[in-house]
């Protein structure tokens, strides 16, 4: 009876651990984040484009200009998102769909879309998103001698 004890606990315990180690892969939430920012790569450069829309799941989550960032969050290991593309004023559109990974324990991921679009290697065009910490300056003047702190000249 002990014995069978122990291995429903066991069993339990580790089928715990399996739906904990599937629910950190599968239910992590992750931000992609798609330029369309000119690329500099191997010494040539690849310029902005006209317009491109970035669509996931049939609805629009980024309209973006030259210059432009947008974003998506998802849940899972991987992303799969549509693109219509205008190159220029006038041009037909041209449409693309791409599935992306995220490496574990990256939160946030940079595609910069012309390097995508142009099939350059993944380090040319994907990066992890770093957040800049902004630091706000302080004009207010701190006076510190206003007071004598140091009990010298009490007393007198």
């Amino acid at each position: 009876m002990k014995m069978r004890k122990f291995l429903f606990r066991a069993l339990t315990v580790a089928l715990l651990v399996a739906i904990g180690a599937v629910m950190m892969v599968i239910g992590r939430g992750h931000t992609m984040y798609f330029d369309n920012k000119k690329l500099e790569y191997n010494g040539e450069t690849y310029d902005a484009l006209r317009r491109i829309n970035v669509s996931v799941n049939g609805e629009q989550v980024a309209k973006l200009s030259a210059k432009d960032r947008g974003m998506a969050t998802f849940t899972g290991g991987s992303l799969t998102f549509d693109l219509e593309v205008i190159r220029e004023k006038g041009a037909e559109s041209e449409f693309y769909t791409y599935t992306l990974g995220v490496p574990y324990g990256q939160d946030g991921t940079v595609v910069n879309l012309i390097g995508l679009l142009e099939e350059l290697p993944e380090e040319a065009w994907k990066s992890e998103f770093v957040p800049v910490a902004t630091v706000e300056e302080d004009d207010e003047e701190i006076i510190t001698d206003e007071f004598d702190l140091t009990g010298e000249g009490m007393g007198e």
